[in-house]
């Protein structure tokens, strides 16, 4: 297996563009998918939950169940959304289309076409974060001022889980694969990084556990922005993200190499 480092020029960009004009013909309802799961588990658990919870809990950084569980939720929906892309979406255009085979028969390398799916699930993933933010601004659940502020981290989230996902598609035989990896890892983390409630409130060892997982350092680093404050160790999240990042993209470009071009 070819484990250099990743070779990749501006080509990449061409790649995000293919995507970005496919995915425009039926962005709305792109848009609308994204949105409304997370939203339902905001609303319904939020206000299902939240009513039975007293209001402003230091638990919650002083704020109701349902800011704190919307703060939550747009890192979430990012990491979803960037998951999906990944996966489902990047396996259909690698192995059933044969959409990459084709664009490499331009002048462009199979690590420009790996990266280009990583930036443009990364973008799917800031678009589903802002989708959220913009309604939960508008309900004013969060300080919109700051709202701004976390969408590049936002974006960074949607990177790390982007190439945490171009590894499964580079491993998985069929679309079944993928639940292995919701199940076994997107499911166990979403609940031990602290989205649906504080990370405090779990037994030593969990909490230990999520010190590793990428989810608890983008909920870490965002939630106390959304409350308008700066998180603290804001330095050593992001270096976890950027961290994740590169070795998960390292990993799936030298295993994209070992399918396509063996």
């Amino acid at each position: 297996m070819d484990w250099t480092p990743p070779r990749f020029s501006l080509r990449a960009l061409a790649v995000w563009r293919r995507n970005f004009l496919v995915w425009r013909k039926l962005a709305i309802p792109s848009v609308l998918g994204n949105l409304a799961d997370p939203m339902i588990y905001m609303f319904g658990l939020g206000y299902g939950l939240g009513s039975l919870m007293p209001e402003a809990l230091p638990q919650f950084h002083g704020a109701s169940y349902i800011a704190f569980l919307a703060t939550g939720t747009v890192c979430a929906s990012a990491m979803n959304a960037a998951s999906f892309e990944a996966l489902y979406s990047g396996f259909s255009r690698m192995h059933v289309q044969k959409t990459w085979e084709a664009i490499m028969n331009a002048p462009v390398s199979l690590d420009d076409v790996v990266v280009g799916e990583l930036l443009w699930a990364a973008s799917k993933a800031t678009l589903s974060g802002t989708a959220i933010l913009v309604v939960v601004s508008a309900l004013g659940l969060v300080q919109p001022p700051m709202a701004l502020a976390v969408l590049p981290i936002v974006f960074l989230v949607g990177l790390a889980f982007a190439a945490l996902g171009l590894i499964v598609t580079a491993l998985a035989p069929s679309y079944d694969f993928f639940m292995y990896y919701f199940t076994l890892f997107v499911t166990p983390m979403t609940l031990l990084s602290g989205v649906f409630f504080p990370l405090e409130q779990l037994p030593a060892a969990f909490q230990a556990a999520a010190t590793v997982l990428p989810l608890a350092h983008g909920v870490e680093a965002i939630r106390p922005m959304l409350f308008g404050r700066l998180p603290e160790g804001l330095a050593v999240h992001l270096a976890v993200l950027a961290a994740v990042t590169v070795v998960a993209l390292w990993i799936a470009v030298a295993l994209t190499r070992r399918r396509l071009l063996r």
